[in-house]
């Protein structure tokens, strides 16, 4: 999304009912004045800022039984902002399709129909039960001097203290993603609020980590009957008791006692109240390190563990940076597509923001303008290059070379109608993708491919976007519990020490 760079075109408005003026019918179910029912007066009217619309098109549908109203400014400001291919456009277009369908249905070409409300219930399938009313009427709301008459930001102000003025008693609520607006309609008493719809989580502290810690007494609570065989060089448990609801599919559980060996598993299945836990293979071992690489922590351990299983289709990683989620995914992508030849390439994309922008002059072809953006993937194959000492000079050059081959560099530009099959996508800075961006990446995948989503939802660059409705939280959320899916999160950095006292203290 991006701030508003509009310039507010000069009052449009049309006097089309001049019976709104009592505002006695804004609430009225049939569009007809008169005194309003308890009901009526319970239901909020909630004033849509243009960016709303822009950063969610079916926002029209999300306040329940309330009712939605949209400033002509919100109007213009979509006609502004429809022409290109960002997402904002792309937004700015579905949301006037949707208008468009909403007033074409009800009204039949009438301007009374319009200035009655139209109801939402039949677009939403039952989800809204609101009316959606349109400005219709010139509004003359005088603004403190202070504030110019000319900017957008203050005429949709104005109209939200008529609304205010005129249904003195029913909630009149301005809702725009646009911090500066809610401040200054809060510093001139209006009620606003931002739009909170499109979270996943109100609080990230409560995202799912993709771990969970065992009480010390796991084993006395659910040992009784506990079945235990070896399969594929792992150690099956099927298990019962109380804490078995709560495990999901792909979670991973640990028990580290002092003075014992540590129990690292993984739940394989969960059916009721029996569950199945597989341990884990120990990749902190250089025994089983996966291109010279071996995990350093408890967390990087879990991720390879997810990384190198072929029946894991989607992995995300979050963490802050230097926990390793590059570096990881890279040396197990490298494993599987030029050892194990379970893939054919790997292909690397990370979001250029602002998303969907042209990504400019830059000279060359596709990879050659993405790399600029592609600088941790060179630091990274640095690294992993350097693994093989015995090698020598000539034979890391013929790795490097070998490496570059298979690795392609795409922009997410062009991501639009392609499938990948057989191949290792990796999608860095996940982060500052919206939930709709993350679903077009990820329907890209087609048969044998693995998706791995990079990212720190700490560090989110999209205007709008918050760690709450980020695109990385939302498909976290909702891939939790697939049996082909896995995620942790990484806490614990190991690029230097320096970077590890940075982190903390910075």
């Amino acid at each position: 999304m991006v701030e508003r760079k509009l310039r507010p075109a000069p009052n449009p408005l049309l006097s089309l009912a001049s019976s709104r003026k009592s505002g006695a019918h804004a609430a009225s179910p049939a569009g007809k004045s008169g005194p309003r029912t308890a009901s009526q007066t319970a239901t909020k009217l909630f004033v849509l800022d243009t960016n709303v619309l822009m950063h969610d098109p079916t926002s029209l549908f999300r306040f329940e039984e309330h009712d939605v109203y949209l400033p002509i400014l919100t109007l213009e400001e979509l006609d502004n902002n429809k022409k290109g291919v960002t997402e904002v456009a792309r937004n700015a277009r579905q949301a006037s399709r949707f208008l468009d369908e909403l007033v074409t249905a009800q009204t039949e070409g009438s301007a009374e129909a319009i200035a009655a409300g139209i109801p939402l219930d039949a677009k939403s399938n039952g989800a809204a039960t609101g009316r959606l009313f349109l400005q219709t009427e010139t509004i003359t709301t005088t603004l403190p001097p202070s504030l110019a008459n000319g900017k957008a930001d203050n005429q949709i102000l104005a109209v939200v203290m008529y609304l205010a003025q005129r249904d003195a008693k029913r909630n009149v609520i301005l809702v725009s993603k646009d911090i500066n607006m809610r401040i200054k309609a809060r510093a001139l008493g209006i009620a606003a609020e931002d739009y909170f719809n499109d979270k996943v989580l109100e609080d990230t502290e409560l995202l799912y980590p993709g771990m969970q810690v065992l009480p010390d007494d796991f084993w006395d609570r659910h040992g009784k009957g506990m079945e235990s065989w070896q399969a594929g060089g792992h150690t099956m448990y099927r298990i019962t008791g109380p804490l078995v609801p709560s495990l999901l599919t792909n979670e991973f559980v640990y028990q580290e006692k002092a003075g014992e060996q540590p129990f690292y598993a993984i739940v394989r299945e969960v059916s009721g109240r029996t569950a199945l836990l597989s341990t884990l293979k120990d990749y902190t071992h250089q025994k089983n390190n996966v291109w010279g690489i071996t995990a350093r922590n408890r967390e990087q351990n879990f991720a390879l563990n997810l990384l190198m299983n072929p029946d894991i289709d989607f992995i995300t990683l979050l963490g802050q940076a230097g926990t390793g989620k590059t570096l990881l995914t890279l040396a197990a992508g490298l494993m599987l597509t030029l050892e194990f030849k379970v893939y054919t390439e790997i292909i690397m994309t990370r979001v250029t923001v602002p998303v969907g922008e042209d990504i400019g002059f830059l000279p060359g072809t596709e990879e050659e303008k993405m790399n600029p953006w592609m600088g941790a993937l060179e630091d990274n194959l640095d690294v992993l290059n350097k693994t093989d000492d015995e090698a020598g000079e000539w034979g890391r050059a013929a790795t490097r070379d070998l490496i570059r081959s298979r690795i392609k560099v795409k922009s997410l530009n062009f991501m639009r109608g392609r499938t990948f099959i057989n191949k290792f996508l990796i999608i860095d800075e996940a982060q500052n993708l919206t939930p709709k961006q993350m679903k077009t990446l990820i329907t890209r995948a087609g048969p044998g491919t693995k998706v791995v989503c990079l990212g720190n939802i700490a560090q989110i660059d999209t205007p709008y976007l918050t760690e709450g409705s980020s695109g990385l939280t939302y498909v976290v959320d909702r891939f939790k519990g697939w049996s082909h899916s896995g995620h942790i999160t990484l806490t614990r950095g190991e690029r230097s020490r320096l970077a590890d006292h940075a982190a903390e203290i910075l």
